[in-house]
């Protein structure tokens, strides 16, 4: 019986540890569920192997310093876009992808966040580059 219990603890604690907080982000006039992959191991499997993607989800990429950051879609299962976001918020450049691509998809410019979506939901919501997002404050206590 104790190790039963012990196991299913176990089993919990490991299952709470590898989900990702999620926290609202305003796009448009749409509100957005998004992930936040904060450490370099969140930010290196993002949204591989998923086999979909609900229409207002996505993952927000919290770099620790302004970068031009590059993504792929090795083992990305479902077509995304990406915005390449600077530190105020602003949207500086918007790019679809491929599933499964191996093309690098690299930011042009110097930003602290990528925000990953559901292809064609920048779009379907007005949001276009230049568009200002409200980080919540659950995002800007990473940001330096």
């Amino acid at each position: 019986m104790m190790v039963l219990l012990s196991i299913s603890l176990i089993s919990t604690v490991l299952s709470c540890s590898s989900s990702l907080q999620e926290v609202p982000l305003r796009l448009g006039q749409e509100i957005f569920r998004v992930e936040l992959a904060i450490s370099p191991e969140s930010r290196s499997k993002g949204l591989m192997y998923r086999t979909e993607l609900p229409p207002n989800r996505g993952m927000l990429f919290v770099f620790e310093t302004d970068q031009k950051p590059s993504f792929w879609m090795k083992n990305t299962l479902v077509p995304l876009s990406i915005a390449f976001i600077a530190k105020d918020g602003t949207i500086r450049e918007i790019y679809d992808m491929t599933p499964g691509s191996l093309r690098p998809i690299e930011s042009t410019y110097e930003v602290r966040f990528a925000l990953e979506v559901p292809q064609g939901a920048f779009r379907r919501v007005g949001v276009d580059v230049g568009y200002r997002i409200e980080m919540p404050p659950e995002v800007l206590r990473y940001v330096k």
